[in-house]
């Protein structure tokens, strides 16, 4: 089996340790956002589709709604209740974005957080429709990495494109407007923010090898994209560190029933 054709549920399971320590969390004005628009309010439960170690689950936890944390990787999952286990308002269940295994009509807010991209999107969008009680919203969310506008940034993307094993297959970015669009099915609010991750250079190697698209130890790429990450980072850093920017990408809204247009 191919690294493209590898089931997704199983692409983290020898990453789970550098996805834990360096994957970036999201902004609070994302929990604003939702709040200001009635996708949460007071007593909300979030279904955190594809939640995997739990980052996006603490965003709203911090904030005092339920999460109930749907991820079908064994290894992800048992990283989230490890760290989250003892937090009120979570629970996790093994299940996917197209088959949760939650009852009807039980959430207030569906949210993939850097997931949908891996969703059959049709059948994610029914499973929605059935787990959500009436007025719920879905929220689509990425931490969408800036590839252009410094050296650091352009550098990065250029050890991707060269090491990476399958990056242009399964990159979120594939994800445009258009299957936004046909996903909601009707009106929907997109809302962007900004951040940066700071990085170390043992935080900067864990972030680039908790990408299921980089070679895993024992890849014929592996040694060479190390060597590269490890010149990059000499060369760009500032005071033993680099900056990952990242745009961070929020779409919310209703699923109304029927079909497109």
């Amino acid at each position: 089996m191919t690294a493209a054709s590898r089931p997704p549920e199983g692409r983290f399971s020898d990453r789970v340790s550098d996805y834990e320590r360096a994957r970036p969390g999201y902004p609070a004005a994302v929990v604003d956002a939702l709040e200001g628009c009635g996708a949460l309010f007071p007593g909300a439960v979030v279904a955190d589709l594809g939640a995997g170690t739990g980052i996006s689950s603490r965003l709203f936890l911090a904030r005092g709604y339920g999460v109930v944390a749907v991820e079908p990787n064994a290894e992800m999952r048992a990283a989230a209740e490890r760290a989250l286990g003892a937090r009120e308002g979570f629970r996790s269940v093994a299940g996917n974005a197209e088959a949760t295994g939650l009852p009807a009509a039980s959430v207030d807010l569906a949210v993939a957080a850097q997931a949908f991209h891996w969703f059959d999107p049709e059948r994610a969008r029914a499973e929605c429709v059935r787990i959500l009680r009436t007025g719920g919203r879905v929220a689509l969310l990425w931490n969408v990495r800036r590839t252009v506008g410094d050296p650091f940034l352009e550098g990065y993307e250029a050890l991707l494109l060269r090491w990476g094993v399958d990056y242009t297959e399964v990159d979120h970015r594939r994800i445009g407007p258009e299957a936004v669009a046909a996903f909601f099915r009707g009106p929907y609010r997109s809302f962007r923010f900004q951040q940066a991750q700071s990085l170390d250079r043992e935080g900067f190697l864990a972030r680039l090898f908790s990408s299921s698209y980089t070679p895993a130890p024992g890849h014929a790429n592996r040694e060479a994209m190390e060597r590269a990450a490890a010149a990059l980072f000499a060369a760009q850093e500032r005071a033993g560190r680099v900056a990952i920017v990242y745009d961070v990408d929020l779409f919310v809204g209703a699923l109304p029933l029927g079909s497109v247009g």
